[in-house]
């Protein structure tokens, strides 16, 4: 049997069988297990069809998603493409194979192109990837979707009705296995009465970046600007806001928000120091903050309940039980880390197996050594397969349908995708950072009305 073969039997396999587990047997690249879940752990092997993809925009994370990619084999970069010669250049060398591309429509008419993955400034998002769509290219738009509420809107809108591609957001944890099990054990109720989030990103650096061209330097320090950048709360809190509104369900009702600008007084309109409550509609809330002026306790996430209170933290997590609460019963054989005087019990795919407590001391690090990143593009790659290859199938077996037909038919296959932000999320989450940079500029409380983030 040829590879093409296999493929097709593969594709058709999943496409008639319709279930979770013909799709674990079929894709290759990523151990999915859960945490410690009744159904224990989950592997799939074999090998997946590859995905030629262009990267648009070859800066600082462009280049990062490029060596990401260089890792996984069935995401062959075929295509880069960046306006900045310099830039242009590093993509090139991270990938030797591609064609370079100045002009990023020049890449969406290559036909090798079967998705984009688009890394320019936010404010540039909009256009690349509404004309992405248009050329039937599958995109992965890194977060924020864009600076604006219409621009986030348009591109959410576009991804919606552009059924024959897959569109994802850049929103990582939504297709990391660390967090996305921790999301199915808070939502499990081991929290109790949901109380609060508080989140922090905490990091001295200057922010800007340097370059001998003085038009240079000024394009690509657009995050110093209030008119082209959403601060520290949309370019760096979007992946912790997300968190909250995802693991608590719900959206915010209002913000409140404080900015101020006292260490970096070099000509920028950007706070440095912020603050941004998030009201949720049934009294809880997120309280994040952010300074680029110290870098004391870096970056976490805390969700506090009646029972207990999670702490997040590079990928890992650890439970801290009230007195009061019930015992669930697992948390008495499972790993325990001490912080100053508080004691907390390990939370991470497989940390609470007795191998896994012989094996991982208390100051090991990541247990999973697939980054975040890793496993957004992953996904990626595997969603956007499937999803052309059930809109080829569908093309093939009901020709003349119309669109409601595909829609209906592109309902089984979203049952199996595997974890990962779509345009809903990501417009939510864009949503919530814009009103929250807004309050934050202004000092000031905002009220959001539900429909604001319809789709």
């Amino acid at each position: 049997m040829t590879d093409q073969d296999q493929g097709q039997l593969n594709r058709r396999d999943f496409l008639r069988g319709g279930s979770a587990a013909t799709l674990m047997m079929m894709m290759g690249g990523i151990p999915l297990q859960g945490a410690e879940s009744a159904s224990g752990e989950t592997h799939y092997k074999g090998e997946t069809p590859p995905l030629n993809v262009g990267v648009i925009g070859c800066g600082t994370w462009g280049r990062e998603i490029l060596k990401t990619l260089s890792g996984i084999k069935f995401g062959p970069v075929v295509a880069v493409c960046d306006t900045y010669p310099a830039y242009l250049r590093r993509g090139g060398r991270l990938a030797p194979e591609a064609k370079k591309y100045a002009d990023y429509r020049k890449l969406l008419e290559d036909d090798k192109v079967q998705g984009v993955i688009v890394a320019t400034p936010t404010h540039q998002h909009k256009q690349v990837v509404l004309d992405a769509l248009k050329a039937g290219k599958h995109v992965y738009c890194e977060a924020p979707l864009a600076s604006t509420v219409d621009d986030a809107r348009e591109i959410a809108e576009a991804a919606k009705n552009a059924l024959e591609v897959n569109f994802q957001a850049g929103l990582q944890n939504r297709a990391d296995k660390q967090i996305v099990n921790l999301e199915q054990f808070i939502r499990s109720g081991t929290l109790g009465k949901t109380l609060k989030c508080r989140a922090q990103y905490h990091q001295k650096t200057s922010w800007r970046r340097t370059s001998p061209n003085p038009e240079r330097e000024k394009e690509i320090n657009w995050r110093l600007r209030r008119s082209e950048s959403l601060g520290l709360v949309g370019e760096l809190g979007i992946h912790q806001v997300d968190v909250s509104n995802w693991y608590m369900r719900k959206l915010p009702k209002a913000i409140h928000g404080y900015g101020s600008l006292l260490q970096w007084q070099d000509g920028r309109d950007v706070p440095d120091n912020v603050v941004a409550v998030l009201e949720y509609p049934d009294g809880t809330f997120l309280v994040y903050e952010s300074t680029i002026a110290n870098s004391y306790n870096a970056i976490k996430q805390i969700f506090f309940g009646s029972n207990c209170a999670i702490l997040m933290r590079d990928r890992r997590a650890w439970m801290f039980k009230e007195a009061d609460a019930p015992l669930l019963g697992w948390e008495v054989y499972a790993k325990r880390d001490t912080f100053y005087t508080e004691t907390g019990v390990v939370l991470g795919a497989g940390s609470t197996k007795q191998a896994e407590r012989e094996k991982v001391g208390a100051s090991a690090g990541v247990i999973d050594p697939t980054s975040a990143l890793q496993y957004s593009l992953q996904n990626f790659l595997i969603n956007s397969y499937n999803h052309g290859a059930a809109v080829a199938d569908f093309k093939q077996m009901f020709e003349g349908a119309d669109r409601d037909a595909l829609a209906d038919y592109l309902k089984d296959l979203a049952k199996n995708r595997l974890p990962a932000a779509g345009y809903r999320e990501g417009y939510q989450a864009t949503v919530s950072v814009i009103k929250a940079n807004e309050a934050v500029l202004g000092n000031k409380r905002i009220d959001l009305d539900e429909t604001l983030f319809r789709i």
